[in-house]
């Protein structure tokens, strides 16, 4: 699994505080993250309907936002399926958008166009219709 830098920090700085588990409070592992203390923690900062799966889909979208491709996601995530991860794509439509840019690229260059439209038939007017 990849992990950032500051992931990787945050757990070496667990190193030696219990000798089988990751996290500890006052020495003691934690073994539940579900206690009351965890919602009333949510209930003051307004945060209903949490599920804790809801930060796997957070980590998912923030990477998808920002550029990484579907493929090195799932990789990523463990996900099996391509299928699994294109439920993130509508939230990169900038990144999408760049590639559709490419067509546009080649009409221009292809017919001429610069500076004008061109449809996918090759007719310059002024409005892009490629349908």
């Amino acid at each position: 699994m990849s992990l950032c830098d500051l992931a990787l920090e945050v757990l070496k700085r667990q190193r030696g505080k219990h000798p089988e588990r990751v996290f500890t409070y006052e020495g003691k592992p934690v073994r539940y993250v579900n206690t009351q203390a965890w919602r009333n923690a949510l209930k003051r900062a307004g945060i209903a309907d949490f599920r804790w799966h809801d930060l796997r889909h957070s980590w998912a979208s923030w990477l998808i936002q920002n550029g990484t491709p579907l493929y090195d996601l799932q990789e990523m995530g463990g996900w099996k399926s391509a299928a699994m991860v294109r439920r993130y794509a509508h939230l990169a439509p900038a990144h999408m958008a760049r590639h559709a840019a490419v067509v546009d690229g080649l009409l221009r260059v292809k017919y001429g166009t610069v500076g004008k439209r061109a449809d996918c038939r090759g007719n310059k007017k002024r409005r892009h219709d490629c349908s």
